[in-house]
C-alpha cells in the first residue's frame, strides 16, 4: 500500500492515548483491513452468538468515526477456522458507488456504498475450505476476481460486478499435496496487456481477465498455505511461495507457458514472510517475517542490504505501509514500528497502540485507520 502523507511529526509518533482522533467499538472480529472512499470508512465485521455467524458490512464518516449503516450480509452456522484467523478477513472493495465484500467459501455479495442496501449475492461457488477465508478480491474491467483455494479443486474466478454470475471460472491445474491458500491476485500490464497476477499452492499463474485463460506459469514446488500479495516493478513480478519454507522469487512477466526453468530473476530463502506482503519503495525491496526480522534488498538483484530485528515481540501478520515518507511495520501485539527506506537500517520510532489485532492499515491524508480486536481507530493530528 502506497500513498501520500504529509511529512509531520506526528506521523511518526503516538500511543494509545495521543494522536487518536476517535475510536470506536466495532462489534464482531475481523482482520479485513478498513476502505476509505469519499468521506467514508467500510469495513466488514462477523460476529458470532449461538454458534451462529452474521457476517456484515458497516459504515462510518472518516471526519468522526459515526455510523452511517449497519448491514447483515449472510448468515451462517459457524465452522471451524484457524486460530489466528477470522470469519471475515478478506478486505473489501469500493469501486463506482459500490462496495463488494467477499468472505470466502460462505459468499460474496455487492452492496450500494451510499445507503448498505444489498444489490446481488453469491453464494454458488462453494468449496472446503481450510483454516477459513483469506484472500482479497480485485476488480477490473467490470468483474470481480478473486482465488479460491480450497481443501480439493482449488481455482480462480471472476463476477459479472453487475449482477454477481459468474463470468469464468479457471481450475488451477497444479498438482501439489496442499491445495489450499489464500492470496490476493494482483493486476499488472505486459506490452500493453492487463495480466492477472495470482499466486496458488505450488505456482504463480497469470491469467488473461477477459476469459481466464491461462498466460503463464511459475512452479515452486510445494509451497502452500500461500497468503502475501506479489508485487510488480520494471517487467518482474515478486512472490512468497508459503509455508513449509517460503522462498521469495523474482521472476520476469513476458512468458508464455511454464517458466519456471527461464524467468527466474533472483531468489532469496531467508527470513521470507508467510503472512505479510512486502513492499516496494524506491529501488529497494522490503520484508519481515513473522518473528519480526526485517529484510532490505535490492529489488533488482536481490542483492542484500541488510536483516534487522523490528522490535522483540514478533508476531507479524498485517502487511506494511509506506506514507509521509516512511515504512510503518505493526505487529499483532499493536507494536508499530517505523523505518527510514534506505540501505542502512534506521529505526525512527516504536509505538504502542495497546490493542491485539492483525489487520493492516488503511492510509489517509493525514494519518491512519487501524481496525483492532474490539476498536476502529482513526490517528491523526
Amino acid at each position: 500500500s502506497i500513498c501520500s502523507m504529509s511529512d509531520s511529526a506526528w506521523s511518526t509518533l503516538w500511543s494509545a492515548t495521543s494522536k487518536t482522533r476517535w475510536k470506536i467499538p466495532v462489534e464482531g472480529k475481523a482482520w479485513s483491513s478498513p476502505v476509505i472512499a469519499d468521506g467514508k470508512v467500510y469495513v466488514t465485521t462477523a460476529v458470532s452468538k449461538d454458534a451462529k455467524l452474521s457476517l456484515k458490512a458497516l459504515c462510518f464518516e472518516l471526519a468522526d468515526g459515526k455510523q452511517v449503516w449497519e448491514r447483515t450480509v449472510f448468515e451462517k452456522a459457524e465452522g471451524a477456522i484457524h486460530a489466528k484467523n477470522s470469519h471475515a478477513s478478506p478486505t473489501p472493495v469500493y469501486a463506482e458507488g459500490k462496495l463488494y465484500v467477499h468472505f470466502g467459501h460462505d459468499g460474496t455479495a455487492a452492496l450500494n456504498a451510499g445507503d448498505g442496501s444489498i444489490l446481488w449475492t453469491q453464494t454458488s461457488l462453494s468449496y472446503a475450505p481450510v483454516h477459513g477465508n483469506g484472500g482479497s478480491p480485485v476488480v477490473h474491467d467490470g468483474k470481480l476476481i478473486f482465488s479460491s483455494d480450497g481443501q480439493a479443486d482449488p481455482f480462480i474466478v471472476a463476477l459479472s460486478t453487475a449482477d454477481g454470475s459468474v463470468v469464468w471460472k479457471t481450475p488451477r491445474n497444479v498438482t501439489v499435496q496442499r491445495t489450499f491458500s489464500f492470496a490476493t491476485p494482483l493486476l499488472i500490464e505486459v506490452k500493453g496487456k492487463i495480466q492477472i497476477i495470482s499466486p496458488a499452492s505450488g505456482a504463480v499463474i497469470a491469467y488473461d481477465p477477459a476469459d481466464g485463460r491461462e498466460i503463464w506459469r511459475f512452479r515452486y514446488g510445494e509451497g502452500y498455505s500461500v497468503v502475501p500479495r506479489p508485487l510488480h516493478r520494471d517487467g518482474v513480478i515478486y512472490v512468497c511461495s508459503g509455508f513449509n519454507r517460503a522462498i521469495l522469487y523474482a521472476v520476469k512477466t513476458d512468458g508464455t507457458g511454464d517458466v519456471t526453468d527461464t524467468h527466474l530473476v533472483w531468489q532469496d530463502d531467508k527470513t521470507v514472510p508467510k503472512e505479510s506482503s512486502p513492499i516496494l519503495v524506491g529501488d529497494e525491496i522490503y520484508f519481515n517475517d513473522d518473528k519480526g526480522i526485517l529484510s532490505c534488498l535490492d529489488a533488482a538483484t536481490g542483492k542484500e542490504h541488510y536483516r534487522e530485528r523490528l522490535d522483540g515481540q514478533g508476531g507479524y501478520s498485517a502487511s506494511p505501509v509506506f506514507a509521509g515518507g516512511h515504512l510503518y511495520f505493526h505487529n499483532g501485539n499493536g507494536i508499530t514500528t517505523v523505518v527510514k527506506p534506505g540501505k542502512t537500517f534506521t529505526k525512527v520510532a516504536e509505538n504502542q497502540l495497546g490493542e491485539y489485532g492483525l489487520s493492516s492499515f488503511a492510509v489517509v491524508s493525514d494519518g491512519f485507520v487501524i481496525r483492532t480486536e474490539g476498536h476502529l481507530i482513526r490517528l491523526g493530528e
